[in-house]
């Protein structure tokens, strides 16, 4: 079989959806798909004629004008033309050379996509479908015990396993990319400015949410499954599917049998490549799974985004007038101006205050305040036109005697942490509901802890100092975490060390 690499040829079968007669041309083709559905293949003038005929569009409509176009959609290649020589009742039916009529593949997949184009409408339809995921995982798995356990299966179990892949990959393709680009949309941008929206963000975004915790869940696992797959080990698995497909019975030449599986094991080779393309990634960019999730965090984002300006907004037209009476009553009952002071700077912030900008990263932590930040030495630079930044020759100078003392001083900090935690552990478990008052870098671990968890379907992580736990959590009871620095309400979590 030759296929062309680059077609260039005119498809003269959709001529018939722009002809000038597209009218009579569709209607007539519509009608031989709808009767190839029903296993009816080869139809009769006059029974086209009569469905016609239920349509006022088509009461002027006549058997001459019927053949007519008829001949030219055989002609175009809609239709297959097989003439009835033994059927004729009448001298008139034999020379008129009765024929009846079958529909092509090329009509058959045209009539098919433009139903699918109908029921789409619009907009752009797709879903975010975790469970997808899940079962193309599920089906992987199966590969991976035919082709590296070598458990040859039967052609026909391989060729299954093998549309289930494409089927399912066909699914997470084309719903994602469909339901991205609704959501990018000019329709949901709209929607997104109005007052409405408001009653919707939180539907909304927990699908969004619910999606890549489910993403999250399954994907390190398909993309280490599919590194351990490369293509040459998948050429037997591939080779079982062609031997299943050549079963079904064509009128083909025997000779080209060899030929043909060859570039059948290759194209399906190359189904492979894009599979694992898309979710590792390849030579020419990132995977469209990194930027799946990317998107989706993206979309996040923006609804927070509008969410927060809808709320300005109402917040800008609120009247503020029984706020700032209230505040006035406040301010009366003051009994002197140091404690109206005070209230103000609690109220409206320090006044003439002047803000500096540094461009210092003095610290990775995250967790550190403000106030304990080293200070920041700041230059100010005239502002004149011929000043230059005096220069002169340096030196290369070794920071290993900086990085030893910062590992020493980071490694002791780690080892200070751990031996903290490990005076609140008994038998291998934590209760924070029987802890009495830990220290504030021992609730941040903590609360570390439980927001990586709540990540995982299990709810077991690795902790940074080598450790499994598996974090339980029972939200419908409440607990107090006493700190240093205040108490904290959570519900009951039960941290129990694997």
């Amino acid at each position: 079989m030759h296929v062309e690499r680059f077609p260039s040829k005119r498809v003269k079968e959709a001529t018939y959806l722009t002809a000038e007669k597209a009218w009579s041309y569709r209607a007539i083709l519509r009608y031989f798909y709808l009767q190839h559905e029903r296993m009816r293949d080869f139809l009769f003038p006059e029974e086209i004629l009569v469905y016609l005929k239920n349509d006022y569009a088509f009461h002027l409509y006549e058997m001459d004008e019927l053949h007519q176009d008829l001949d030219t959609l055989v002609r175009w290649g809609n239709l297959i033309a097989r003439q009835e020589l033994g059927k004729s009742k009448t001298i008139e039916e034999f020379k008129k050379k009765r024929f009846r009529y079958q529909c092509t593949p090329y009509t058959v997949e045209f009539e098919r996509m433009l139903i699918q184009l109908e029921g789409m409408g619009e907009s752009f339809g797709g879903s975010l479908e975790k469970k997808q995921f899940e079962r193309f995982y599920q089906v992987l798995l199966r590969i991976e015990t035919v082709v590296q356990r070598k458990t040859f299966e039967v052609d026909e179990e391989c060729a299954q396993i093998w549309n289930d892949v494409l089927t399912y990959f066909r699914q997470i393709t084309q719903n994602t990319s469909d339901y991205i680009a609704y959501i990018n949309s000019e329709e949901v941008e709209e929607r997104m400015q109005t007052d409405t929206f408001l009653i919707y963000k939180d539907q909304f975004t927990i699908y969004l949410r619910d999606f890549i915790i489910g993403l999250q869940s399954t994907a390190l696992q398909t993309q280490e499954l599919l590194s351990s797959l490369p293509i040459e080990v998948m050429y037997p698995f591939f080779r079982q599917v062609i031997r299943h497909q050549q079963q079904t019975f064509r009128f083909s030449d025997k000779i080209a049998e060899a030929t043909k599986e060859e570039v059948s094991c290759k194209e399906l080779a190359e189904k492979w490549k894009s599979i694992v393309s898309w979710f590792l990634g390849n030579e020419h960019g990132e995977s469209e799974f990194e930027m799946l999730e990317a998107r989706t965090s993206e979309a996040i984002r923006r609804i927070t985004r509008v969410v927060q300006r809808l709320g300005e907004r109402h917040q800008y037209f609120r009247s503020r007038k029984k706020d700032y009476m209230h505040l006035a009553k406040w301010f009366a009952g003051m009994e002197n101006i140091e404690g109206a002071h005070e209230l103000s700077s609690v109220v409206f912030g320090v006044f003439h205050t002047r803000h500096f900008l540094g461009d210092h990263v003095p610290t990775e932590d995250i967790y550190m305040d403000v106030w304990e930040e080293a200070p920041m030495i700041h230059e100010t630079k005239p502002r004149i036109r011929g000043y230059r930044e005096k220069t002169k020759a340096g030196s290369v100078q070794s920071n290993k005697q900086k990085k030893e003392e910062m590992r020493r001083k980071h490694l002791k900090e780690q080892k200070k942490e751990k031996d903290l935690i490990e005076k609140y552990i008994d038998e291998g478990v934590i209760h924070l509901d029987k802890l009495s008052n830990v220290e504030s870098s021992v609730r941040k671990i903590f609360l570390l802890w439980i927001g990586k968890a709540m990540g995982r379907q299990d709810h077991i992580i690795k902790t940074e100092f080598g450790r499994d736990v598996q974090v339980e959590i029972d939200p419908k009871q409440k607990i107090l975490l006493h700190s240093v620095d205040g108490v904290l309400e959570m519900p009951k979590v039960v941290l129990r060390f694997l």
